[in-house]
């Protein structure tokens, strides 16, 4: 069983264990629009105005409705603000599930970042999830998951996995994207506002340790101190070779045991996580010398990120019959390789959103089209709709969060259009994005409550009312 299994069907509610927060949550289920005002969990005016003016810039009030409730989901439902030693310290659950991914976390609150200036609490709030993270990361950096505090146990899931366990760990699944994306909402929040008080000893130390993961997973000369098993589960939610993996041939790229979709890796060359720990290494190198004034540890960062980059280029990129060169999804180093996508970001199709390579890049490009056809084995198309899907939820259903990214990352206005179609009609009536859905029929769905794709919806609209506003204006669902 893994985590995102449990919630599977249309009439699935999720029930969170919620811990006590100064908002004083009820429980939500997704089902039934935004919770009463009293029971959001994060109130802000600037969130609120952008909602009121994104009304009146939609032509669609179907896609306004869609808006209204997704935008501002992970602050009424799954932020959890307060302080620790003074500072503030912020707890961000998926939906769901009440643990806090360190992946999913920094991509829930991502959008928020560009009204963080206007607001002090909400800016206060992001400094909170920076800062929590730093400390998550020097508890363990090989987990992907954390509970709310040390004494809660693990999830379910994990209670009997053979790994290093620590206590306040939720699962441990050493996937490299864990460690890249608090790197990019703390450089994201730095370049925002302006502000580098998330910027401590501690947080330093946290880098230094991203830096020390990625170095033990080049596998240079030992496999490292991670390995991970789980018993009786299947060859998607466990590692070979006890418990280390595939064999790799070194190269300077590393290994992760784990996709973002908390599936195995085949061969552990993964390879859009490798150009984000690239990016990452790049963004650690101007933090250490523009805050930190520390230039040993920029050079470093600069060097590593050199080295990888120069490892992708030699070893991911491969020659497609249909598509020509293109970046492949999983290599070892020995001469495998695979060509897929899945649907959970970083993955080939959000390499232009997440700045690991240009929208026009040619290599983007070409791998973007592979991504998005049949030669892909998850991209799914059926009466309900087309997009990628993955192994982790099953053959058949697409995920709305590889149909929003498509939109992100297009330049016609045609495909954005058609992606906003389809998104406003695989709602299944809740208003809310899901997880995944049959692609015949948007009533079977997974997950009702999933913050980071109601976020990933709400970006894409802000996307189009910035760059696009007579295509959202002239919009309508059923044209």
């Amino acid at each position: 069983m893994n985590r995102r299994e449990l919630f599977a069907g249309a009439a699935a509610v999720a029930i969170a264990r919620y811990l006590p927060s100064q908002s004083a949550p009820t429980t939500f289920t997704g089902l039934a629009g935004r919770p009463a005002e009293a029971d959001r969990h994060f109130r802000s005016a600037v969130i609120e105005q952008a909602i009121a003016e994104m009304r009146t810039a939609v032509g669609s009030p179907e896609l306004a409705r869609i808006f209204a409730n997704c935008f501002p989901n992970t602050l009424d439902t799954t932020a959890f603000a307060g302080s620790f030693e003074g500072k503030p310290d912020t707890y961000v659950i998926t939906g769901d599930i009440d643990a806090m991914w360190l992946r999913d976390s920094s991509a829930q609150v991502w959008p928020y970042l560009a009204f963080a200036q206007k607001d002090a609490a909400l800016r206060q709030l992001l400094e909170g999830v920076i800062r929590r993270q730093a400390r998550l990361i020097l508890l363990d950096s090989y987990a992907n998951a954390f509970t709310r505090n040390p004494s809660d146990p693990p999830l379910s899931w994990s209670l009997h996995d053979k790994t290093e366990m620590h206590a306040g760990v939720a699962e441990r699944k050493w996937e490299i994207d864990s460690l890249c994306y608090p790197v990019r909402l703390a450089y994201g929040y730095w370049k925002s506002t302006g502000s580098t008080a998330p910027f401590d000893s501690q947080w330093l130390q946290a880098a230094k340790r991203i830096v020390a993961t990625f170095r033990e997973q080049q596998r240079i000369s030992n496999p490292g101190p991670y390995s991970f098993q789980r018993p009786n589960s299947s060859a998607t939610d466990t590692q070979t070779r006890d418990g280390f993996g595939s064999p790799v041939k070194p190269n300077g790229l590393i290994c992760s045991c784990f996709r973002p979709s908390d599936d195995a890796c085949r061969y552990l060359f993964f390879m859009p996580a490798n150009l984000f720990a690239a990016v990452t290494l790049e963004r650690l190198s101007e933090i250490a010398a523009g805050v930190y004034h520390d230039p040993s540890f920029a050079r470093q960062c600069a060097e590593f990120a050199r080295q990888v980059r120069g490892a992708i280029n030699r070893y991911g990129v491969v020659h497609h019959p249909v598509h020509g060169e293109i970046l492949a999804y999983e290599v070892d180093g020995l001469g495998n390789t695979l060509l897929m996508d899945d649907a959970n970001a970083p993955g080939l199709l959000s390499l232009a959103y997440l700045e690991l390579l240009p929208r026009n890049s040619p290599l983007y490009q070409r791998t973007r089209a592979f991504a998005l056809s049949a030669d892909n084995p998850y991209f799914f198309r059926g009466t309900a709709g087309e997009g990628i899907g993955g192994p982790h939820v099953g053959r058949d259903y697409i995920w709305p969060m590889s149909i929003i990214m498509r939109g992100l990352t297009s330049s016609s206005e045609a495909e954005i259009t058609q992606c906003l179609r389809t998104l406003g009609n695989s709602t299944a009536g809740t208003n809310f994005m899901h997880e995944a859905f049959y692609k015949d029929d948007p009533a079977k769905y997974t997950r009702p409550w999933f913050a980071w794709a109601n976020g990933l919806f709400g970006e894409l609209l802000l996307k189009l009312r910035r760059e696009r506003p007579a295509l959202l204006r002239d919009f309508r669902i059923n044209a």
